[in-house]
């Protein structure tokens, strides 16, 4: 793997990253070079990572749609949030970037290995670390500044109280960035850093249109997809695309049983138009 090697003292680290809180004095840079898209728009997306099937359909909804314009995705290839933010970009070929707590030898988590090398593909793996460098818990929430130095704009889609993701807000708002995040039901506890967050001044996303205006890109305009299945199907779809996604809720919700839903969602998986998200949960294939 080819590593590329930008040092603070002649001039090579990017210009965003010398004014943050102590700016980094070597930059470790693998797959795509710095060069080919620093200068393009990015939009940083993290959050918790005990991720919850709403979690998950938000951000995989609206990086991908992000990442298809060619805004490039940055995250941490922590568990939850960021893994899926990564997924999302490359499952619409879009560039995205992971900034690691670690050195680019030692990719933490060691399960999240093989979306390293996905990465590399199409993307960067940003480390501040040399090879074989020590790894401390500082590390985690110091990397935090280099993301928020990185992108244009920060979206959290979900996130606690006590989430790591809010320690990122801190690093955007002292930088003068905008703050996105996603809001979630009141009475989830998942949501809650992102609710506070949202009425502290961050800007509530509830479309991906929110996001385009943000960066001062136009939102492209989505093609309508027409539906073709049974009644049932039609609601049950209708649902998921509102956010519904619980196999028994969606059962509550149309009144019938369980094996007739079971059934529907079957026929829209098999013609492509929802995928399952694991435990029971469903999302919109776009």
């Amino acid at each position: 793997m080819k590593v590329n090697i930008h040092k603070h003292n002649n001039t090579e680290i990017p210009e965003k990253l010398r004014v943050i809180g102590r700016p980094p004095q070597q930059l470790f840079v693998a797959g795509l070079p710095l060069n080919d898209w620093i200068e393009a728009p990015k939009l940083a997306v993290v959050g918790s990572r005990k991720m919850s099937a709403y979690g998950a359909y938000v951000t995989e909804k609206l990086v991908r749609s992000i990442a298809q314009s060619g805004v490039v995705i940055i995250s941490g290839l922590a568990y939850g949030v960021d893994a899926a933010a990564h997924r999302a970009a490359l499952e619409v070929d879009g560039r995205t970037v992971a900034v690691l707590p670690t050195p680019i030898d030692n990719i933490y988590p060691a399960a999240h290995l093989n979306l390293a090398m996905q990465i590399l593909k199409s993307g960067s793996l940003v480390s501040e670390y040399q090879a074989g460098a020590p790894v401390y818990k500082a590390n985690f929430t110091d990397r935090n500044r280099l993301v928020a130095g990185l992108a244009d704009i920060l979206l959290i889609t979900e996130a606690a109280v006590n989430s790591g993701s809010l320690h990122t807000a801190r690093h955007m708002l002292e930088l003068g960035k905008t703050v996105m995040a996603v809001p979630g039901n009141i009475n989830s506890p998942g949501s809650e850093g992102c609710n506070n967050l949202i009425k502290s001044g961050a800007v509530a996303v509830t479309d991906v249109s929110d996001i385009f205006f943000a960066l001062g890109l136009h939102s492209p305009k989505a093609q309508k997809r027409v539906l073709r299945g049974d009644e049932r199907q039609m609601q049950i779809y209708d649902l998921i695309a509102q956010g519904i996604s619980d196999q028994e809720t969606l059962a509550l919700s149309v009144k019938a049983d369980g094996a007739l839903v079971a059934s529907a969602l079957t026929g829209l998986e098999i013609n492509g138009y929802i995928k399952p998200l694991g435990a029971g949960h469903w999302t919109i294939n776009n």
